[in-house]
């Protein structure tokens, strides 16, 4: 049982990790906010089961949490997606950069 736990322990933080370094490497918001929802999700989940093994008795808690998380995670990434769409924020393109970006714009 440990073994377990602790492998889905090992499996999340890897995931929030991805999510991390998806955060850097990214190259624009929508990109980033894909990544980092995505794996952030994955990550909590898994490590909120590799806790379940270890406390069985918080499973209707965690399980609650759970549900929160798959619920809340989605909604917030596309309101904040929307949000950065309607403020005029364009979509990244092959071989900008950040000061090409500021020439054209001057």
């Amino acid at each position: 049982m440990r073994l377990v736990a602790d492998l889905l322990l090992l499996i999340g933080a890897s995931f929030a990790l991805l999510g991390a370094l998806g955060l850097i490497r990214m190259p624009d918001i929508y990109n980033r906010i894909q990544a980092s929802t995505k794996s952030a999700t994955l990550g909590a989940i898994a490590i909120i089961a590799g806790v379940g093994f270890i406390f069985p008795e918080w499973w209707a808690k965690l399980i609650c949490i759970t549900g929160f998380l798959l619920f809340s995670s989605p909604v917030s990434s596309s309101v904040l997606a929307r949000s950065v769409f309607k403020s005029g924020v364009g979509h990244w393109r092959r071989g900008e950069t950040l000061a090409n970006k500021s020439e054209n714009q001057a």
